[in-house]
């Protein structure tokens, strides 16, 4: 996490400090919305979805994608405020290269990978790294190599067979309503090989115990904004243990350590989403299932 710095509240004065989030491009670099603290934060009155994101460069790869813009609730009066962002500037020579693929403000995001330094990491053990059996995922430095066609080439005798059909990236949808997280999560499980996976009919329902089936899959996908809890968990896993199936668990607000300690004795794969819908795993068992698929 960035620096803390002070931002004073414009209603009581009171200075508070704020550390700017931090997110992954798709690069895998970290990002960092880069605060004008020159500018004064400006009272948040009322809330428009366009306003929520604000548009970043990575310095690492030049891509600009949008993330939620930086907020503070003032300690002492409760007023929320949106802090400033440098607007992004134009790079020459970068703008049509292969990072270029988001324009600011439309809302369009390529899909992200699995978090930085995340334990069983995707990048060492998942998609995209040659010698991990049965892992979709983006071509290795070893295909790259080759060349396009060699990974469908038959193997020369005495030597290891060709690696798998790559799995594309993912392509994340922006969460707006509770729907959307649930499209948000079924759509991940197909990326990850689930087959038919099914959606309820209507309204999700944050208090019903499955929220996505499909063969060998029960998922709950919590949309509310309150962490899930112990029972939550252990409602999803006694559900997949009656189905012989994984279960898998989805939050947009994230898990309280009572939960997060369950699903790791459980090994319940656990995964956190953000409003651009791109889930992201939070345990070593959701590490393990983007790495192998399912």
């Amino acid at each position: 996490m960035a620096e803390a710095v002070p931002v004073r509240c414009p209603a009581c004065l009171r200075e508070n400090g704020y550390a700017a989030p931090v997110f992954p491009c798709a690069c895998g670099s970290p990002v960092t919305p880069p605060l004008d603290l020159a500018a004064p934060p400006v009272p948040l009155t009322h809330r428009t979805w366009s306003e929520s994101w604000a548009a970043v460069r990575c310095t690492a790869c030049g891509r600009v994608s949008e993330w939620p813009h930086p907020e503070l609730g003032c300690a002492s009066c409760g007023t929320v405020v949106r802090i400033p962002v440098h607007p992004v500037e134009p790079e020459t020579g970068r703008e049509t290269g292969p990072w270029r693929g988001f324009a600011p403000g439309t809302g369009l995001r390529d899909g992200l990978p699995p978090r930085p330094g995340a334990r069983g990491d995707a990048r060492e053990a998942g998609p995209g790294r040659p010698g991990t059996a049965g892992a979709p995922g983006a071509p290795g430095r070893e295909g790259s190599a080759r060349g396009d066609g060699a990974a469908g080439s038959d193997p020369a005798p005495g030597q290891p067979s060709a690696a798998p059909v790559p799995r594309p990236a993912f392509r994340p949808v922006t969460i707006r309503t509770a729907r959307d997280a649930v499209t948000a999560a079924a759509l991940y499980l197909r990326w990850l090989g689930f087959q038919d996976v099914r959606q309820p009919d209507g309204r999700p329902i944050p208090s019903a115990a499955v929220d996505l089936r499909a063969p060998g899959l029960v998922a709950q996908v919590d949309p509310t904004t309150a962490p899930a809890g112990l029972r939550a968990v252990e409602c999803v896993w006694l559900n997949g243990l009656t189905a012989s199936a994984t279960s898998v668990y989805f939050a947009l607000a994230g898990y309280t350590e009572d939960a997060r300690s369950r699903a790791d004795d459980l090994g319940i794969p656990l995964f956190v989403m953000d409003l651009t819908g791109m889930p992201q795993p939070v345990n070593d068992p959701a590490d393990r299932l983007v790495g192998s698929g399912a």
